[in-house]
């Protein structure tokens, strides 16, 4: 059966399409084999021929062929915050797409409801200060330990919280946090509570630790997208030094240096 060729407008809209599912991934720390995976299938599933996709640290250009005749367009690749709903609603799109279950002009539809879904900021701090517990138990911590690893740790989040909202760097986020958490943490060495005080300094930063950005980094440079890759392991390279310089900062006003 023949396939259909796309006039010059819908093969626009087909090449915005993708561009803007592209960006949504990227934005929401999708790696880079998967943002050109997605772009590349679902302008297929529109209908063009093929579609290339050039992905940069702050830049996403895709350009579709269709009929012998090329559309290009170049986006900027703006930080969002990891939200794994985000990449997933998008993936959902292109796979209803291929699969029949909605039809080309319902996609920018579904593309343009997609929203990020957060949970109640109570409930992450609380969650981030459980888990950071969790990980000073496995050290070996005592009780007390752990009650200020949770106590530590869910401030540092409400802080990072609090933060993030009045659009700072994300490095001054980091070292506010850090700042906190450290600084509370200290409230331990300095009072002696439990008897493995200084486990619970380093167990409440681990909210802190870049895994996100330092997965995604090692596994574009492996699969061969080498800038983004090293963009991605320099911006976690730093956002951990932010940490460290919270940390310096809190041991040094509290006197309580050295971890065990």
């Amino acid at each position: 059966m023949k396939r259909e060729i796309l006039d010059e407008p819908a093969q626009r809209e087909a090449t915005r399409l993708c561009v803007q599912a592209a960006l949504m991934l990227m934005q929401h720390g999708a790696e880079s084999a998967l943002v050109e995976s997605v772009a590349r299938r679902l302008g297929v599933a529109l209908g063009v021929d093929s579609v290339e996709v050039a992905i940069m640290a702050n830049a996403v250009t895709v350009t579709t062929l269709c009929g012998g005749h090329c559309v290009t367009t170049v986006r900027r690749n703006e930080d969002r915050g990891i939200n794994v709903h985000i990449v997933t609603e998008v993936q959902r799109t292109m796979l209803d797409l291929e699969e029949g279950r909605i039809d080309r002009g319902s996609v920018a539809a579904r593309l343009d409801q997609i929203r990020p879904e957060r949970h109640p900021r109570w409930i992450v701090a609380l969650a981030i200060g459980l888990s950071c517990a969790c990980f000073a138990a496995l050290s070996k911590g005592d009780l007390p330990t752990c009650v200020v690893v949770f106590v530590a740790s869910t401030l540092a989040m409400a802080a990072r919280q609090l933060v993030a909202p009045l659009h700072f760097n994300p490095l001054v986020t980091f070292f506010a946090a850090a700042f906190v958490a450290t600084s509370v943490a200290g409230v331990a060495v300095l009072w002696d509570i439990g008897t493995t005080p200084r486990v619970a300094m380093a167990s409440s930063v681990l909210l802190l630790v870049p895994g996100f950005p330092l997965i995604n980094g090692v596994s574009d440079m492996v699969k061969g997208y080498i800038n983004t890759g090293i963009s991605r392991l320099v911006f976690a390279l730093m956002l951990a030094s932010a940490t460290c310089g919270g940390i310096l900062l809190a041991m040094t006003v509290w006197h309580t240096w050295g971890w065990s």
